[in-house]
């Protein structure tokens, strides 16, 4: 082929729709508009399935197939030559294309209508250009210094608690992207929680989703980045799952949910997986009040940057795991004054409440009741990693379930909630648990 596929890839974006160009049996043609055609590698495109019509019968009986793009900042027209091999009805593909459909039909009025069945996959057999005029290209930003400054900075930095500040430091800096938040995957529990946000009203550290809700769960499950160039409500991810807690029965349960940051006109959303090998670490997610803020080429960087992201954090993980300095020395302590702080424990989901206001659930909350519990047994108020993950009361499986993000997390929605009850770093994979106030433990069996 004279022209690249990679050259076109603007056309391929689904913000003019395409046309497709089949043949009968019997030699009938038939032209019909596409919704999508998605590119897939430097030698295949997906077209998206939707109706069984006289397209697609004509597809599986003659698999050879012309499509029209075109590209929608200069109007250069393309004609590709296609041959047809499979249909995927599953898979990171298919929930990519479901995904961007979604927005597409939700910004045109047709979220009733159109419903992907599969992703028809074609080999490129020739692009050739339609002659005409085109307008000039418009200047892009070079995403590929932004990804080099960003890599030179996280580079430097030693502790993931500051990894993940930097992270979104150099989003805003080096990409533009002001709206942005990181999820840790809890590989025991299936779900992701938030540890870092910028740009939001509220932080919604702590925050949960399920693989599979929404577009930072779909992103997690398949493994692969989803890009939504228009507001999809299928998408919508914090609505979402508060409607399906709620039709569940299960209302009594949004007491103790964070409710998740996110912009309440979001038009653009990009969910990117971020990886150690084939190990999920977790989910960063970006977007924008403004319709087809991320193109290809923000998706590509920010695959990049997340995939040095994931080798960063595990690395971490390792040596968090590994080594740590000794527990400060203790000093006699000194008890604090004031009214106690009641911090309740329920065993059933190691949820905890301070004052009666929920605070977290989970590992971290297993951590914190673990924590307070020595503080008022002993008055012990120093600890290290290494006997926090050996400590049976917490139960961590391994190394991989990420203890020091779970700290990160306590240590944020404690600082968030201006509690009398902190928890500081002193030195590597060592810190302090200090209270303003004295504690009051109530521990609440299952069913109790």
């Amino acid at each position: 082929m004279k022209i690249h596929l990679e050259a076109i890839r603007e056309c391929l974006e689904g913000t003019l729709p395409g046309q497709i160009a089949t043949c009968a049996p019997d030699g009938t043609p038939n032209v019909a508009y596409l919704s999508q055609v998605q590119y897939v590698d430097t030698e295949h495109v997906a077209l998206s399935y939707q109706f069984f019509n006289t397209t697609r019968r004509n597809v599986l009986a003659n698999p050879y197939v012309r499509v029209a793009v075109i590209d929608p900042t200069t109007a250069g027209h393309y004609r590709l030559t296609l041959q047809y091999l499979r249909t995927e009805q599953e898979g990171p593909l298919f929930e990519n294309m479901k995904a961007k459909l979604a927005g597409i039909a939700s910004h045109t009025g047709m979220a009733g209508v159109f419903r992907l069945l599969g992703s028809d996959i074609y080999r490129v057999l020739d692009i050739e250009r339609v002659p005409g005029q085109t307008l000039p290209a418009p200047p892009r930003r070079n995403l590929l210094a932004a990804l080099r400054a960003s890599a030179e900075e996280l580079r430097r930095v030693g502790e993931l608690d500051a990894l993940l500040t930097q992270t979104l430091n150099c989003l805003e800096i080096h990409f533009d992207i002001h709206y942005a938040m990181i999820l840790m995957y809890e590989a025991t529990g299936g779900r992701l929680y938030t540890v870092a946000s910028r740009g939001y009203n509220v932080s919604g550290i702590g925050a949960e989703i399920e693989l599979g809700d929404g577009v930072i769960g779909v992103a997690a499950r398949e493994r692969t980045p989803i890009r939504i160039g228009h507001f999809a409500a299928e998408y919508s991810y914090s609505r979402a799952i508060r409607d399906n807690l709620a039709r569940s029965g299960a209302a009594s349960q949004l007491e103790t949910e964070i409710p998740l940051a996110g912009l309440a006109g979001s038009r653009s959303q990009l969910a990117v997986p971020i990886l150690a090998g084939e190990r999920l670490i977790g989910v960063l997610y970006v977007e924008s009040p403004q319709d087809l803020r991320f193109g290809y080429d923000d998706e590509d960087a920010l695959v990049s940057l997340c995939g040095g992201l994931g080798a960063a954090i595990v690395l971490r993980q390792y040596n968090a795991g590994e080594q740590s300095d000794d527990a400060t020395p203790q000093t006699p302590a000194v008890s604090p004054a004031g009214t106690p702080i009641t911090i309740r424990h329920y065993c059933e989901n190691d949820s905890v409440f301070l004052d009666g206001q929920y605070l977290i659930k989970g590992v971290a909350g297993s951590i914190l009741w673990a924590l307070t519990s020595d503080f008022c047994a002993s008055g012990r108020t120093a600890f290290t990693n290494r006997e926090l993950r050996l400590d049976r009361r917490i139960g961590l499986p391994d190394v991989s379930d990420n203890l020091e993000a779970r700290l990160i997390l306590l240590a944020r929605r404690l600082n968030e909630r201006q509690a009398p009850l902190r928890i500081d770093k002193t030195g590597r994979g060592s810190f302090v648990l200090r209270a303003e106030r004295p504690l009051e433990l109530v521990d609440i069996p299952k069913n109790g």
